[in-house]
């Protein structure tokens, strides 16, 4: 076994919170913060890896030109995304630490008109997203961007069969699972059902109605898989992998009442849609 970093006096300080509680210890934000300062470098690269979400949704702002406030959860200022895609425009090499190698494929796709679209920019850095999470040598931090995945490429598959969109324009990534689908969009469990342990869970949840229910319940499901994965961690990266998961599911239910759940729910599906006309009842 190779050995990994303990951490047992910053670990030992962290307060305690659950699934059910109403308030933040401290934000992510704030943990990144404290994170940045207590971890190893080979610790901290491999939870950037978790932050990269904010990264893109930064980099989409600029390659948008949208005026939004800027995610300070990511690994990157604004002068750094705006100095990445600079020397992606003049053809010279990414050399920040912290650069996903997708950055240059992406921003080129972008420079280049080869993605017409503002919805399949959004899928394609996504797609790339995921698949760079899954190379993560880390089987826990690897296993966290798949289950996400799965989950977002099976509820996706759901509501696209349901409302006749195609499944194809709506599954992202590229593991097994996401392949799967897409070769077996017509078969009723889309060929995943003895592929997937927690197929069931998912597909029962998704028929859920009242869509607060839905996610909440769903960001449970995440949060069990946390605790039941990460049983036996006490001091190491795991343990602050999950911790920071489970701190960022929290903070989102904190900020969230009944109406604003469902507006977040609601630009969840938007983005399934891609465009798509569906009824107002998901």
């Amino acid at each position: 076994m190779l050995f990994k970093n303990q951490y047992y006096y910053f670990i030992s300080g962290l307060p305690d919170f659950s699934f059910d509680s109403t308030k933040l210890p401290f934000t992510v934000e704030t943990f990144r913060e404290m994170l940045d300062e207590a971890l190893k470098p080979e610790d901290s690269k491999l939870i950037s890896r978790y932050f990269l979400r904010y990264d893109n949704l930064n980099l989409f702002q600029i390659v948008n030109r949208k005026e939004s406030d800027w995610h300070h959860e990511g690994n990157f200022t604004r002068e750094e995304m705006e100095e990445i895609i600079g020397k992606v425009k003049e053809g010279d090499p990414i050399d920040h630490k912290l650069a996903p190698p997708y950055y240059e494929k992406f921003l080129r796709a972008w420079l280049n008109e080869e993605v017409a679209e503002v919805r399949t920019l959004e899928d394609l850095i996504a797609s790339f997203q995921m698949d760079y999470g899954l190379e993560a040598r880390n089987s826990l931090i690897a296993d966290w961007f798949e289950l996400n995945l799965n989950i977002g490429n099976i509820l996706s598959a759901i509501y696209a069969r349901k409302y006749e969109i195609d499944i194809h324009k709506v599954v992202v990534g590229n593991n097994p699972l996401a392949i799967i689908i897409r070769e077996n969009a017509n078969a009723r469990d889309f060929g995943i059902g003895q592929e997937l342990d927690y197929f069931d869970t998912v597909l029962r949840l998704s028929e859920e109605n009242d869509l607060f229910e839905r996610e909440r319940k769903l960001d449970k499901f995440r949060w069990d898989w946390l605790e039941e994965h990460t049983a036996l961690d006490y001091f190491n990266i795991e343990y602050l992998f999950a911790y920071l998961c489970k701190l960022e599911i929290l903070e989102r239910w904190v900020k969230l009442n009944a109406e604003e759940g469902e507006k977040v729910f609601r630009k969840l599906i938007d983005s399934l849609k891609g465009g798509v006309e569906m009824p107002d009842d998901i």
